[in-house]
């Protein structure tokens, strides 16, 4: 392979998989000799149709999963052409390519794979990111066979209790209440098209399938589908429950780990955090903001903040701005408003709260009797998890000593353990 071929510190070999936007390659870490898939993104198909955000979500949803039954990804690399996204090579193909092939699963085969990506699932779920096109097509196989979610672009991040209200999915997966354009919970639509791929594992074909579209909606609303002859009785009680209209009475995803037939041989799957140790975080962003709550963070902006992986400039230049700094804090938001008041006081700055996480910093100028401000900051707390917060730092007006001499002192205040 030439030059041209390598792309950081990866060669790029055969394609591997190809859509609309983008080509995926399979590649080769010329450092550590590691095989990985990179996902080549054109940056002006992307703009053209508008599809940036998709792009950014589906970067910050692997890139916050971190799991055995979810493909990972590694890095992100961004020219003005393209965006090349590293992630982890699974080299057993598609579900659906084992599906087309066997066109049915024995049962503990059947049974494996859906234990596999009802823990990807759950795990999914805890971390606040509901997938919401889970389909055969996005689960792949690894070498020892195990499963892997993958294709995170109709993801979305929201707070646990709110609701969604964009309709998206693969028609024959997608649940009731996505179809009937209602405000719908995450989590129980994911768990709908759960059931539909346990149904398609286990029966060698879907519960819905209509060639007119129109149908095929009125047969998923109303759940109208048969059992094949072959079902058991506990494949049927627990697939019925699932594959319920009413989201409010379908099966949950804790229930579906303590059901029965789900139990059998079952070994979970954890998740690790970046530290390593089990992860039980909850969500970290909603995707309708309240008033009355601490700003949340999305987490595309979580993850253009942090230093080893910046998507800050992905759709444009950067441009290197002296006004506005951005610092994690170890510490709630209270806590870190206190330590904003404090290292205002050390830099001889004046402190206005203008809300419970955002507050005003000047200097006054008291010559002639005059105290008109004329330095202005602005910190706004940005809540990331209960324990963590990014600060937000915005200058208005005044020269940069002042403001050097507040972020360094901040700086230091907010990663002080």
């Amino acid at each position: 392979m030439g030059f041209a071929n390598i792309i950081g510190r990866y060669q790029l070999g055969r394609t591997i998989g190809e859509g609309t936007f983008a080509k995926v390659k399979l590649a080769m870490n010329i450092v550590t000799h590691q095989n990985v898939a990179i996902k080549i993104i054109d940056k002006a198909m992307v703009i053209e149709n508008k599809l940036m955000y998709q792009i950014e979500r589906e970067i910050s949803a692997m890139r916050l999963l971190h799991h055995p039954n979810i493909v990972r990804i590694y890095e992100v690399i961004a020219t003005k052409t393209k965006i090349y996204i590293v992630m982890e090579y699974i080299s057993g193909g598609q579900l659906s390519n084992k599906l087309d092939y066997l066109e049915k699963l024995s049962e503990g085969e059947a049974r494996k794979y859906f234990q596999q990506l009802i823990d990807a699932v759950d795990y999914c779920h805890s971390r606040g990111v509901y997938h919401r096109d889970l389909k055969p097509e996005n689960l792949l196989l690894d070498s020892k066979g195990n499963l892997k979610v993958t294709d995170f672009g109709l993801s979305v991040f929201h707070k646990h209790g709110d609701l969604l209200s964009t309709a998206c999915g693969s028609p024959s997966y997608v649940a009731p209440e996505v179809i009937a354009h209602k405000n719908y919970d995450g989590s129980a639509a994911d768990v709908w098209s759960c059931g539909v791929i346990l149904f398609e594992l286990l029966a060698g074909y879907l519960p819905f399938e209509d060639r007119n579209l129109m149908n095929l909606y009125r047969k998923i609303s109303r759940a109208d589908y048969k059992f094949p002859e072959w079902f058991t009785k506990s494949q049927k009680n627990l697939i019925s429950k699932i594959l319920d209209p009413s989201p409010i009475r379908r099966m949950t995803v804790a229930e579906i780990l303590e059901d029965e037939w789900f139990q059998t041989t079952y070994e979970r799957s954890t998740g690790i955090n970046n530290n390593g140790s089990t992860d039980s975080a909850t969500g970290i962003a909603t995707e309708t903001m309240k008033s009355q709550s601490p700003s949340y963070i999305n987490a595309f902006q979580l993850i253009a903040m942090s230093n080893d992986l910046d998507l800050s400039g992905l759709f444009e230049e950067k441009i290197e701005d002296k006004q506005k700094t951005r610092l994690g804090s170890t510490h709630p938001t209270k806590e870190t408003i206190e330590k904003i008041e404090v290292a205002a006081k050390n830099a001889s700055l004046t402190v206005e709260r203008i809300n419970n996480f955002k507050v005003k910093l000047h200097q006054e100028n008291k010559l002639a009797g005059c105290s008109r401000s004329h330095f202005n900051l602005i910190a706004e707390v940005i809540e990331v998890t209960p324990e963590h917060c990014v600060v937000e730092i915005s200058k208005s007006a005044g020269g940069l000593t002042v403001y050097k001499e507040f972020c360094e002192s901040l700086s230091s205040l907010v990663k002080d353990q």
